[in-house]
């Protein structure tokens, strides 16, 4: 990212030495396996409610350390309709994902443009097997369900994930979930090496480590993450994502 409004510097930051940096990363590290996600091994992919929680916490994050709405790539509505959220990414170049929550369980789909099943999508199989109880998500023109190379559910009566009967053409993440899915590990550490590298700023581990725990989000969080921040001027959107305040 190479907008100059969005590079922030941090006092508190620096507190950290690099000795406590770095133990603090293999810390937080062995806590979380290294198993790539992806439409071929969705077991590393964290629960509907896990996951639910993380998309708010990525989508606060974002928007604490990008006042820019634009140049986000993650948000979050909690009240998208009456009983559904809404979390979605964008990165710009075209990738993009929306995830559905309802009281029936959740949806997922994904799109990457550079991907193998990006020519002709959707391929068979990948959504010709969604469960009734989302029919109204692949009716839905706003979610440009034929732009799609994986799709994955869960009801609330699955105890895992599902896909579709897609037969994968042998290349490397031949529909991009691995690509997108990566962010959904439930590791901090994969947020804030790549938050790092996205805003040109260190952050504190230790902060991105409580947003992902879902801890209340005070003005002293916040500045700890972007010191020009201020939660009075996020409050409303943080509200509308539905993070704890």
């Amino acid at each position: 990212m190479t907008d100059s409004s969005i590079i922030f510097t941090s006092r508190h930051h620096a507190t950290f030495s690099r000795q406590e940096h770095e133990t603090f990363s293999v810390r937080i590290k062995s806590r979380y396996n290294s198993i790539v996600t992806s439409v071929e091994n969705l077991q590393a992919l964290p629960s509907r409610d896990e996951l639910r929680s993380l998309c708010q916490s990525l989508a606060t994050l974002d928007a604490i350390l990008c006042p820019e709405w634009e140049y986000r790539y993650f948000s979050f509505n909690a009240d998208w309709a009456p009983g559904e959220m809404l979390s979605s990414m964008r990165n710009g170049e075209g990738d993009d994902w929306l995830i559905l929550f309802n009281s029936r369980g959740a949806i997922m789909k994904g799109f990457v443009v550079a991907s193998e099943m990006a020519d002709g999508c959707p391929w068979p199989g990948v959504l010709d097997q969604v469960p009734e109880d989302f029919a109204d998500f692949l009716g839905e023109l706003a979610f440009a369900t034929d732009q799609t190379t994986f799709c994955l559910w869960q009801r609330t009566s699955d105890d895992h994930w599902q896909t579709g009967p897609v037969e994968l053409p042998a290349v490397k993440d031949p529909d991009g979930s691995a690509k997108l899915l990566r962010f959904l590990d439930g590791n901090p550490e994969t947020y804030r090496l790549w938050g790092q590298e996205y805003f040109g700023n260190r952050l504190n581990p230790n902060a991105v480590e409580q947003i992902y725990k879902h801890e209340r989000l005070t003005e002293f969080l916040v500045r700890s993450l972007n010191p020009k921040a201020r939660l009075r001027t996020i409050r409303d959107e943080i509200e509308d994502i539905g993070y704890p305040l």
